[in-house]
């Protein structure tokens, strides 16, 4: 299992968001890619950028930044946030990003999921973000009636590289993952789950690391590393 820290960008500098909501917004860096080179420095073996600008305008508006990393790094970055289309995937790919995430997109259009898979074979990441079960979408501002293992399962044989799984209710608020539903989704389809949310100690990962047989291949983590209550050096040890 690998733990994967979070960059998110807004406006140009590293933030992160309580629950998806721009306007509970704490800045912790002015310098992307400073965060970036401190997780690598430390042992990251994947740097996972969301463009939170994006995610809201439905249309990528931190290129530069991303692209500041790419140079900045020389590990792999996963990147997600307003990734609409096959033109926008391949600006990213050409540009030296590893995978890149597809969120929103995949509840309203699975086809373009499937398209992408086939296009950019092992490149493609789909985000499945839940509420109390069932999808949220467009920076989490709606939720959808789609259960998230049903739309999880709609991917299971198209190519998809890893599901990020996230519960929006944990994200943010270090009250630990979602142990439960992360395992039921993995138990549902034979994709490599990546769990998100609320994680946040050291015993968090040891929690996650008891379901790495179900398929849970990783771990993305941000506002406990920003705020110290978990020791990157410390979670990638115990993950191996």
């Amino acid at each position: 299992m690998i733990i994967i820290p979070a960059v998110d960008i807004k406006q140009g500098k590293c933030v992160r968001l309580l629950q998806g909501r721009m306007e509970d917004t704490t800045h912790y860096s002015d310098s992307p890619v400073k965060m970036a080179q401190q997780w690598e420095a430390q042992g990251a073996v994947l740097i996972h950028i969301v463009d939170l600008d994006g995610a809201f305008a439905k249309q990528v508006k931190n290129f530069k930044a991303i692209q500041d990393i790419l140079v900045g790094i020389n590990v792999p970055i996963q990147v997600g946030g307003g990734i609409r289309d096959l033109k926008t995937i391949e600006m990213y790919i050409t540009a030296g990003v590893s995978k890149v995430i597809i969120g929103s997109e995949a509840l309203y259009h699975p086809k373009f999921v499937k398209d992408a898979c086939k296009q950019f074979k092992g490149k493609i990441v789909v985000g499945i973000d839940a509420r109390n079960g069932r999808v949220a979408v467009e920076g989490w501002s709606r939720t959808s009636e789609t259960l998230a293992i049903d739309l999880a399962r709609e991917f299971e044989s198209c190519g998809v590289a890893a599901i990020n799984f996230t519960d929006i209710h944990r994200d943010g608020m270090q009250t630990g993952p979602n142990i439960e539903e992360t395992a039921a989704l993995a138990d549902a389809v034979s994709i490599p789950i990546v769990a998100s949310g609320g994680v946040s100690t050291i015993q968090d990962i040891k929690n996650l690391l008891e379901i790495e047989s179900k398929g849970v291949t990783g771990i993305i983590t941000g506002r406990a590393l920003y705020e110290g209550s978990l020791d990157l050096k410390e979670a990638i040890r115990i993950s191996k």
